[in-house]
This record gives C-alpha cells, structure tokens and sequence, in this order.
C-alpha cells in the first residue's frame, strides 16, 4: 500500500489576507501593517491584534444554529478548496472524506455578545443559541456545508489544534476508515481569549517581537486555514509528524525544551530524515520570554545555527487554534510555488538578540533556502500544557 500522503490544496485566510497570492506578497515582503489597534477587547486598555478585514462569505440558509465569525472564517478557507474536496466526494464516496478542525475559542465571540445583551437587557437576543458557540461546531458545520459524511469532529489542543488535525487525519487514512480529509482548523479574536493572555501578562505592548532581547509578549490575531489530504499525488507532500506532550505547567512550557525537540525528532524519523535536511523551519516563535527561551533551546539542539528560521507571528498575530494550520499554509504555498528555491518568510524584529538564547539563524527579507529536489520544511506549533506538534512538508519526489 502507498504510505505516502500529499496535500492537494490549500485556503487560507489571515489578516495578511483572504487568499493566498495577497497572503503570499505580504507573507514574503515582511509587510508588518496589517496589525490594528483595538480597545474592545480588553477593558480600560488598546491592544494591536491581527485582524482579518476582508469581507467574509455568509453562511448557506439553514445553517442558523452555526452562524458566528469562525464558521464563517472557515467557510472562506474552504472556498479555495471546494472543487478538489468536491472531487474527492465524488472518487471515494461522502462517508469516505474526514473533516477534523482544530480550534481554540471557536465561537465563543458571539457568546460574549449575546451575555452582554441578556445583562443589558435581561432576554437573550433573538437567534442567539448555544451552538453557535460550541467548540465542537467547527467541525460539524464544515462537514456539512461540504455534503461529508465521514468522521468529522474538532480538536481544542490551544495553540496545537491545527497542527494535530494533520496526525488525526492521517490516522484515519491509514487505518483504512477514510480514503481523504479535509483537515485545518479556525480560531477568532475574542475578549476570553485577550484577557485570559492580558491576565497572565502575556500580551506584548506593541508588536510581538521573537527572541528578542526586548520581547515583552504575544500578540493575538484570527485566522483560518484548510487543507485537502489523501493518497492523491499532489504539489505538496506530507513528510512527517511528530507529537509529545510535556505534563510541566498548564500554561507554562517545559524550560529545557525536552518535549518540544522530542516532537521535532519524532518528526525526522518519521520522515525519514536527517536535521541538515530540513531547508527552513518556520518557528512557534511567540514572543514571551518562555516560549522563546524554551523553543530556542530546542530548535538549536537539533539544528544548531544553520537551518533558516523564522517567526511569522509578528506579521499576523497569534492565530492560537489557527496558528498550526495557517503555519503550515505558508509552507504549503513555498513548496507549491514554481520557484525552485522560493523566498522565505523573514523574521520581523528589531534585531537585538537575547544573549540568553541560542544563536539561531534569523532570515531577513529576500532569503531562500538552498534548493534541493524535495525542499523538506518543518512547522512547530506548541500549546497549553505542553501539547507539542511539527509538521514536515516537501516536495514528491
């Protein structure tokens, strides 16, 4: 049986934009405006988020109990994939397509919204319903408004979410329950979520600023991004994945980085590949002291200061359940790009390393990496409670 895995298509959506040529000329330029300055989301403070501007598609009639900005964040992530997951359907069969999302707050925005009418006026607004915020809608709604039939279900990993609906897809293809999966995940700014961040001091004053010396916190931003996966050989090839779990902290990372560099060499061997292999890694790259001391000691005691890296976070935010998937979006369009040896995404800073950190090596603006058949790159993505994931994605051979 063929064990290799392709990704045939990609959407995406982020505040660099709702499809992936905009995406793709600000991702590659280091365009660092699209940030904006809100004072709705955290009491008594502004804060820059990474929101997306672009129009939204509504969602179909008969969809009112899923209506909310998630769903329709996703709906717009799918329209880029709708005639390959449709031509899917049509080889295997509806029951044969998976759809596993990943996401963190999923609806809950519209919750807030709804709780401050019913304080303000004592009934719940016309239309409101639980289910439009329920974290396992994402998933259900996608399946639907796809015509699937298959499994379909949605995973709330925090920031691994995304990331880990590529492993649970695979999962499902190997063990012979499905023949494809549409896997992805949506997250959404909410007031949860910016004043959960602002109350463990965790949001940065500005920009993000990735293993800086002068990183002072995460920003927050919203996105969607999905993906079709199946043994249908396509531009892009699913390499490898590796998965661990540090039990250190629920919101704390393990300091030494252990659990997140046995997720990155749990993904070589799955790939079959050694680290000098790897052409780029596009970091976690957070911007909290924590994060960037502990994914910096990982990432250097696997790879050293050659292999190229970046942070795409200060582009767009933080994009939590998103992040994994929108992560791995960029890779996608860099190795479904004709260019032998595509521009990297360069890391925005200012430039003044932490001493205290390990010297990676951080591209600037114009980078590629060194060309080779295959162009394998990895995405790392770690959540709450030391749920760690990296993806590697290349070229078929």
């Amino acid at each position: 049986m063929n064990r290799h895995l392709f990704v045939s298509d990609c959407g995406v959506v982020t505040p660099l934009g709702a499809d992936k040529a905009s995406i793709a000329a600000a991702l590659f330029s280091g365009t660092s405006d699209r940030l904006t300055l809100r004072d709705d989301l955290i009491v008594g403070r502004s804060v820059l988020v990474g929101t997306v501007d672009d129009e939204l598609p509504a969602l179909p009639a008969g969809f009112a109990g899923h209506i909310c900005r998630n769903n329709r964040l996703m709906l717009a992530a799918l329209r880029e994939i709708w005639p390959s997951v449709a031509g899917a359907v049509n080889r295997y069969g509806a029951d044969r397509v998976a759809v596993i999302l990943g996401s963190s707050t999923s609806g809950i925005a519209e919750g807030e919204q709804a709780l401050a009418v019913y304080r303000q006026s004592g009934a719940w607004p016309q239309g409101y319903h639980y289910s439009q915020q329920e974290p396992g809608g994402l998933g259900e709604f996608a399946a639907q408004a796809l015509g699937i039939s298959g499994p379909a279900y949605t995973i709330s990993a925090a920031c691994a979410s995304s990331a880990k609906a590529f492993a649970s897809g695979r999962r499902l293809i190997r063990a012979g329950i499905v023949d494809a999966a549409v896997v992805g995940g949506a997250d959404t700014l909410c007031r949860t979520t910016l004043g959960g961040f602002y109350a463990l001091q965790a949001i940065s004053k500005g920009r993000c600023n990735p293993f800086s010396v002068n990183r002072d916190g995460i920003t927050i931003g919203e996105g969607a991004a999905a993906f079709l996966l199946s043994r249908d050989e396509g531009p892009v090839e699913l390499l490898g994945i590796g998965e661990s779990s540090d039990a250190h902290h629920p919101t704390a990372p393990d300091p030494t980085g252990g659990g997140a560099a046995l997720a990155i060499h749990a993904a070589l061997r799955d790939a079959n590949l050694a680290p000098a292999d790897i052409a780029y890694v596009n970091l976690h790259g957070t911007g909290t002291p924590l994060n960037d001391a502990m994914e910096g000691q990982a990432v250097f005691s696997v790879f050293g200061s050659e292999t190229p890296c970046s942070s795409t976070k200060p582009l767009t935010g933080h994009m939590l359940g998103a992040a994994g998937g929108c992560e791995a979006a960029f890779l996608w369009m860099m190795l479904a790009s004709a260019d032998e040896a595509p521009c990297l995404p360069p890391h925005c800073w200012d430039g003044q390393a932490d001493p205290a950190l390990p010297s990676l090596h951080l591209v600037g603006a114009g980078a590629r990496p060194v060309a080779g058949p295959r162009l394998p790159m990895l995405s790392t993505t770690f959540g709450f409670g030391g749920s760690n994931v990296a993806l590697i994605l290349g070229r078929p051979c």
